[in-house]
């Protein structure tokens, strides 16, 4: 079994694997060409968005600078919008659905290291060679999500569509549809309803119309 089947088997690998590096090495020149571009450089942007992501949807949108391990293991949907400082860490899958907002320094991370030190320094493989492994489990997060500054989303977690996900929190669990959550530990707060329209704050809504 290669090295990136064995990351999608949730068995362990090895991130030191000359053709997992190959992958990583080519997606991180990628990022840092990103990095270095201007806001307005819109073509030169998208075809380097192109390159580095497995998928992604019309309308996206990537502030930078932007941060990516992989890049091919990771599928966004239409209409994303990721402010400064977004990492992910595919080892895994990551998948993100159609109209996702993402404020600053968002991370995604799948990959998981032995909690014992001597493991996490080398484990046996097949042939009896020591090696530096990994696993890693993946991440899905729905459509219409907005995850607020700082927020870190661990590995195999999954956040279910509608869900806003306060600044700051650590998400460790999945959050269902439809949910406020938010801390350290994240948790659900509560259910996302009608009541939360912006239609039941008149100051704020001030003369703008509710789309019917």
């Amino acid at each position: 079994m290669r090295e990136e089947e064995k990351i999608f088997a949730g068995t362990l690998f090895t991130p030191g694997n000359p053709e997992l590096k190959k992958i990583k090495l080519k997606t991180h020149n990628l990022c840092t060409e990103y990095n270095r571009t201007l806001e307005d450089e819109t073509e030169k942007r998208q075809t380097l968005i192109t390159d580095i992501f497995n998928e992604i949807g019309e309308a996206s949108f990537l502030q930078g600078p932007i941060y990516i391990h992989y890049g091919v293991h990771t599928k966004i949907g239409k209409h994303f919008f990721g402010n400064f400082n977004l990492t992910i860490q595919d080892d895994a899958k990551v998948t993100i659905g159609d109209y996702c907002s993402f404020g600053p320094n968002v991370t995604i991370v799948t990959p998981v290291h032995p909690m014992l030190p001597l493991e996490r320094r080398e484990i046996l493989d097949k042939d009896g060679e020591a090696k530096h492994m990994c696993y890693a489990k993946p991440v899905k997060i729905g459509n219409d999500c907005w995850l607020g500054a700082n927020v870190v989303v661990c590995p195999g977690v999954t956040i279910g569509d509608n869900c806003v996900i306060g600044a700051g929190s650590i998400v460790v669990k999945d959050i269902p549809n439809n949910s406020f959550a938010a801390g350290n530990p994240c948790k659900v707060i509560r259910k996302l309803t009608e009541e939360d329209s912006m239609i039941n704050k008149p100051e704020i809504l001030g003369d703008n119309r509710i789309i019917e």
